[in-house]
């Protein structure tokens, strides 16, 4: 019996290995080539390692493009997002987790259903509301002559605002919550923005890291919505702006895997730092429901 369960225990081990080795193998490869001279990238036969390590593939990478301009507006974009869904995601959670309204579940009902619309089924009306949104971008108050708030950081940060999953994740978390706290605040006439906000939202701190990863994740690797939105090379993100590496059918595949090393950075950097809550936050929502 034993030995039976210790061959398990191996075959898993050593598939599970496997899979983590073929998983992370692109990663290595790109982190390898961002660090190799030009000459041996694309030397046969393949040579993983590289003779000397030189950091001119980086160098190149900001000298060629303006990729420092495309970091800060990815990081910009992404902070912004992480900022309103955490605060509108946080209110609106706590209202269908705590109040007592007519019609909370209906609308609540309404908001899962729109979490199962796909993303690029709302692309088309969502452009067209920017696009025609009254008094900005040189529009009239009909929404006419103009292009409203198309090609402007505003198209990416408005329609994910409030995102239904952010609603929906706070809201889970927040009935962990006794509502002992916000009986006896209100006993103490307490206001209730003020029950939300000295009381309730700092317990809610591994359910907001949790969200603000995934935010931040979500907003930084945005490619095609910003992609339709934004038209001035200057708004350009660092997923967009990879394709700055591509010209005249050629490949700068030097400065492009020192970028992407680059680009993954953040989100390492971010999750290594809020790893403690982010595993709380995914232990304990969405118990109740």
């Amino acid at each position: 019996m034993k030995r039976s369960e210790n061959l398990k225990k191996l075959i898993f081990y050593i598939v599970s290995s496997a899979i983590a080795v073929i998983m992370v193998m692109p990663f290595i490869w790109s982190l390898l080539t961002s660090i190799k001279p030009d000459t041996e990238i694309f030397r046969i036969p393949l040579q993983w390692l590289p003779s000397t390590i030189t950091f001119e593939q980086y160098i190149e990478a900001f000298e060629s493009v303006p990729f420092g301009r495309y970091l800060f507006n990815s990081l910009y974009l992404a902070v912004m997002g992480v900022f309103f869904n955490l605060l509108f995601g946080s209110m609106s959670g706590y209202a269908f987790a705590k109040l007592k309204f007519k019609g909370r579940k209906v609308i609540f009902a309404v908001l899962l259903a729109a979490m199962m619309i796909p993303g690029v089924v709302v692309m088309i009306p969502q452009y067209i509301v920017l696009n025609n949104m009254p008094l900005m971008g040189g529009n009239d108050i009909l929404g006419q002559g103009g292009h409203g708030l198309l090609n402007n950081f505003w198209a990416v940060i408005l329609p994910g605002a409030a995102g239904s999953f952010a609603v929906f994740f706070m809201r889970q978390f927040f009935l962990t919550l006794p509502d002992e706290y916000m009986e006896s605040a209100r006993i103490d006439g307490c206001s209730e923005f003020r029950i939300y906000w000295n009381l309730y939202l700092p317990l809610t701190k591994p359910a907001l890291a949790t969200l603000g990863i995934f935010t931040f994740q979500a907003g930084w690797n945005s490619f095609l919505w910003p992609l339709i939105v934004l038209n001035d090379r200057s708004l350009y993100t660092v997923q967009i702006g990879l394709q700055a590496f591509t010209f005249d059918k050629q490949t700068a595949y030097g400065p492009m895997m020192a970028a992407t090393i680059i680009i993954i950075l953040p989100i390492v950097a971010l999750f290594m730092y809020l790893q403690k809550y982010f595993i709380d936050g995914a232990n304990f929502s969405g118990i109740k429901s």
